[in-house]
Formats: C-alpha cells, structure tokens, sequence
C-alpha cells in the first residue's frame, strides 16, 4: 500500500530500504522489550520492529492508516495500534496503568520473557512532523516516567540545534540537554521520502539522564530554570547580562556581579553557556519573579 500522505499532518513517508535498515541497526530492538512508535505512516519500521519480538505500541493520528495497520498486524499479538495524538495520549498510563496494554491478563509471552525490569522500562521511536518536533521530545522529557531512551527522525537543522555545543547553544538544545544527552546517528536526504522534502533530515538518540545527573527539582524549581533560559535567549545578538536586568528588572550592576560570581564573563551571551551555568543562574535569579 502506498498511502497518498496528508499535508495537513506534515506526513513524509520514509521509502528508502537502507535508510530503514539503518535505523533498525541503530535501535537494535530485542525480543521482550517495549518499543512506543510514534506515526508509524504504513507500518514499514513498525513490522521489522515487531519482527525482532518487540512489543511496540505504535500510536498513530491519521484515522486513514488504522484500518490498514491493523489488518496489517492483526497476526502480532506483540503489536498495539493505537488511533490518537502523541501530545495528548497517556503514555504512562496506556503502558503501565491499571488499564495498561500489558496488563497479566493480556502480557505477550514475550514480554513475559523480557522479566519485571522489561514491563517497567520503554524506548520510543519516530518520524516526526517537523511541525511539532520540539513538542513531542519536551513532552517525553518531561514525563516522570520518561523513555529510557528516543530515536527520532527529525529535520537536519533542528537536529544540529538539539545537539549543539557550548557556543551554539539555543532554547531547544538547552531544553533537551537538561534532561538527556543526543546525538546524531544518520543523515538521511530528502529523496528518501514520499513527497520529497525541500529540507534534508537526520536520525537522532537522545539518552535519558539518570535522575542523579538531572538534579532532581520540584516543578517551581524546573519552571523556574525554564524562564530564566527564555529570557537569557530573548535577544541572541545582545549580551547575557543586558537581557536579564531587562527580563528580571534588575540593575545592570547587580546582573553583572551576579553572573561574575559564577565564573561567566560579563559580556558572555546565552548561547555561550552551558547547562551547569544556567543551573546556577537560575538558583541565583530564583526570587527574580516575585518582584
């Protein structure tokens, strides 16, 4: 079958076989584990996932393609598909609730092979929207009971911002940085999608941080963090200090012995920081709201 994708959806199918046997080396499932695919499209990846013994929840939005996927699976009993919004479905919950897939009543044997640290631990894996890529990774991030790990099909240049350096910094890499370490695993060209897309992609693993390395933080603590980065970046071409006495309305002299007191120079700019740095800044700004 080859679906007509929906431009509404931002779907681009991914067609090119070696681009899918790369991907597959690269998240090397096995048998037991659970594996949540995000917009599986026809089902290419999600059969060769399922194929290894995987359970894979595979979570898809367009109501065109879950007729034909579950036809398509109906001889797994591995593979769950589910019709929904990633953005809006309860991971936690459709995996390990009361009502989970994988209830005693309805475990797979090969679940039951993978033992109680199996039924407990997840990765994910997808081809997302360019539209919304931001969105679903900051929403797995953010989930108390994150995957252990996320390889995501994404567009080249969001790719290289998530995973960018000291230097090159942004919002996003600091966002997705907080809370796990990516890389890029593959640059795939745009020919290997159905329609072609005018931007090429790459294949990205984002590791979970243990909750040691994350600095575990009630959620004031973590909003809190997250607003003092929104208005370092507030204006890239400006320097850190000059966009947080504006942001916090603070004196400039109070901002600059601040930021010194941490080891930054005065004129360092955001991208410049590294997550260690805005922790502290944060821990320093943290009454900077409440005036």
């Amino acid at each position: 079958m080859n679906m007509q994708p929906k431009k509404s959806l931002g779907q681009n199918f991914l067609r090119d076989e070696l681009v899918v046997e790369g991907i597959l080396s690269a998240v090397s499932p096995c048998s037991g584990e659970i594996l949540v695919e995000v917009g599986p499209g026809e089902g290419v990846l999600t059969k060769k996932l399922a194929d290894s013994g995987a359970c894979v929840v595979a979570i898809e939005l367009d109501d065109r393609l879950i007729p034909f996927l579950e036809k398509k699976f109906a001889s797994y009993e591995h593979v769950y598909i589910v019709h929904g919004d990633i953005l809006k479905v309860n991971i936690p919950g459709l995996l390990f609730g009361e009502k989970a897939l994988f209830s005693k009543k309805r475990t797979p044997s090969h679940l039951e092979e993978g033992g109680e640290e199996a039924k407990e631990r997840y990765r994910v894996v997808g081809n997302l929207p360019y539209y919304i890529t931001s969105k679903i990774i900051r929403m797995f991030l953010e989930l108390e009971h994150s995957p252990q790990e996320m390889f995501f099909m994404v567009q080249k240049e969001v790719a290289e911002r998530i995973c960018a350096q000291k230097g090159e910094m942004s919002i996003l890499s600091v966002a997705v940085q907080y809370y796990a370490d990516p890389e890029i695993l593959l640059d795939v060209p745009a020919r290997a999608f159905d329609p072609v897309p005018k931007v090429d992609s790459a294949f990205i693993r984002i590791v979970s941080k243990s909750k040691d390395e994350k600095q575990v933080v009630h959620k004031e603590g973590i909003t809190n963090f997250f607003r003092v980065v929104k208005i370092g970046f507030s204006a890239r071409r400006k320097t850190l200090v000059n966009n947080l006495a504006n942001g916090l309305h603070r004196e400039r002299g109070e901002v600059e012995g601040l930021v010194e007191s941490i080891g930054l120079k005065k004129t360092v700019r955001a991208q410049e920081l590294e997550i260690e740095d805005w922790k502290k800044l944060a821990s320093l700004f943290k009454e900077g709201f409440s005036r």
